[in-house]
């Protein structure tokens, strides 16, 4: 047996209402008055590479043991490089081994169900499991319905035998050039074409025969599907699909527009996710989804459903989001409205490569040092350990701080340097066991944080080198919120 042996989610915190969008730009397109709900945000310091690692920390849980993982499909549409390995980046924040495969996927919003296809048929070659992952951060024009519409999240499956939570039954995939829309190399928005055109001639036509191909190859009835994931920004457009392929109206399920906004090639995987948190064993799945043509997927939810929990799971992820009505700062952080910086935000950001390379192990897993004498932890590692008054040579070796829990020593927030999201909070962090560094926060409300707060790490932009084009990641620590019930 074959399929899911986990599954994990990301939303970022913030939620833009789509009151404060439409009011915003009613002298110029006053047809989006009254448009309800919000939609996905990502912080000026998240990317697609950022989400899929919150993604899949939320998969595979803080297990210090990873090695089962022998690859990383990262699957996105709006990856920061277009030469260097993004699903590098990845591995290494996750502290996988350095002899696993990794690749990265994109061109399509189907391109997270290729590489689950390309997963399984890994798993069944023997070469161990793979991670999944699929994250989207799109731009927009400003006053478009895809402001409105679009999304930002991640989504994350491990494919492998052990455990199997859902097995994978089949897929059908049809690969034809009908383009809906299309983004051009070099080009940060999308070009849409009619949507009555979409509906009519490109969904209509091309997912039925997908949906079909997939349930023949999987030799499930339509009539026995008990979930139906179809995610499309068009009104009832997956409840139409549903009664063409024959499935029942109360398969389809909710696509989270109304909260999350469409998020692009993750969202049917996201979708999954949420969906398996609440399966009961022998359920049938089926999640599909449409560009450059149309592609299925079938799974059966196994008895082994009830043994696994993600870290989070989409619907932690969905309570606690905190709703945003500054419009402005949508479009400043999605790199679309250029504000004063003054001269202290005029710095070269200039990244040393050979610095970077080795401390990379400590820069990207977030690794320190612990003595194996003294038992006193450095970061970042070195050779030698100051401790008991004299120091001690090559003594120290890695230990892991992401997933430790920690607390604020000391900290500060201020207005005086330039910071895309003021003021800007750092401190020092403690964290259980040993170990203390200077760290930018995140993700937080002005008051929140105090000496003694409990924080937890995530990996997340450090700054961008704008005159290169070369993105800095690190670790920065964010408020321990209280977990909520699922919705």
């Amino acid at each position: 047996m074959i399929g899911i042996t986990g599954f994990g989610g990301y939303l970022p915190r913030l939620r833009l209402s789509r009151q404060a969008v439409a009011q915003a730009n009613a002298w110029y397109a006053p047809n989006f008055a009254g448009r309800k709900g919000t939609r996905s945000m990502a912080n000026w310091d998240e990317d697609s590479i950022t989400m899929a690692v919150a993604a899949a920390r939320d998969c595979l849980g803080p297990a210090e043991d990873r090695q089962h993982v022998r690859a990383v499909f990262l699957a996105s549409d709006t990856l920061p490089f277009a030469e260097r390995l993004n699903a590098g980046i990845v591995a290494g924040a996750l502290t996988l081994a350095d002899d696993i495969d990794a690749l990265d996927m994109g061109g399509s919003q189907r391109a997270a169900l290729s590489a689950v296809v390309q997963a399984v048929a890994r798993v069944q070659s023997g070469a161990g499991d793979v991670l999944v992952l699929a994250a989207d951060d799109r731009k927009t024009r400003a006053a478009s319905p895809q402001e409105l519409d679009y999304g930002d999240a991640a989504a994350a499956l491990l494919i492998g035998r052990d455990k199997v939570l859902a097995e994978f039954l089949g897929a059908g995939t049809l690969s034809v050039d009908f383009v809906d829309h299309f983004r051009a190399t070099g080009e940060d928005v999308d070009y849409h074409w009619e949507e009555r055109w979409v509906r009519d001639e490109g969904i209509g036509k091309l997912m039925p025969r997908a949906v079909t191909a997939a349930l023949q190859q999987a030799g499930v009835n339509a009539a026995q599907v008990d979930h139906f994931i179809f995610p499309s920004s068009f009104a009832k457009m997956d409840a139409q699909l549903a009664k063409a392929c024959g499935i029942r109206a109360e398969a389809v399920v909710d696509a989270l527009l109304d909260r999350v906004g469409d998020s692009g090639l993750p969202h049917g995987l996201l979708l999954l996710a949420h969906v398996l948190e609440r399966a009961q064993p022998g359920q049938v799945i089926v999640v599909s989804q449409f560009g450059s043509g149309a592609q299925a997927l079938v799974f059966r939810v196994t008895d082994a459903i009830a043994s696994f929990q993600p870290a989070r799971g989409v619907g932690e992820w969905l309570a606690r989001g905190a709703e945003e009505r500054n419009y402005t700062k949508f479009l400043a952080f999605k790199g679309q409205l250029q504000l004063e910086r003054g001269m202290r935000g005029e710095q070269d950001k200039k990244t040393a490569l050979s610095t970077a390379w080795r401390h990379h192990t400590a820069l990207l897993g977030l690794v320190a040092g612990r003595c194996e004498v003294t038992g006193s932890v450095h970061f970042p590692p070195s050779r030698l350990s100051y401790d008991l008054g004299s120091p001690l040579q090559d003594t120290q070796k890695p230990y892991k701080l992401a997933d430790r829990s920690a607390k604020i020593l000391s900290w500060s927030a201020e207005y005086l340097s330039y910071h895309p999201a003021p003021p800007h909070h750092y401190g020092q962090i403690d964290f259980d066991g040993g170990g203390r560094i200077l760290m930018d926060f995140t993700d937080l409300d002005v008051g929140e944080v105090d000496s003694g707060t409990a924080m937890e790490m995530v990996f997340r932009v450090k700054d961008v080198d704008e005159r290169r084009g070369f993105t800095r990641y690190f670790w920065k620590a964010t408020p321990v919120r209280a977990a909520s019930v699922n919705p």
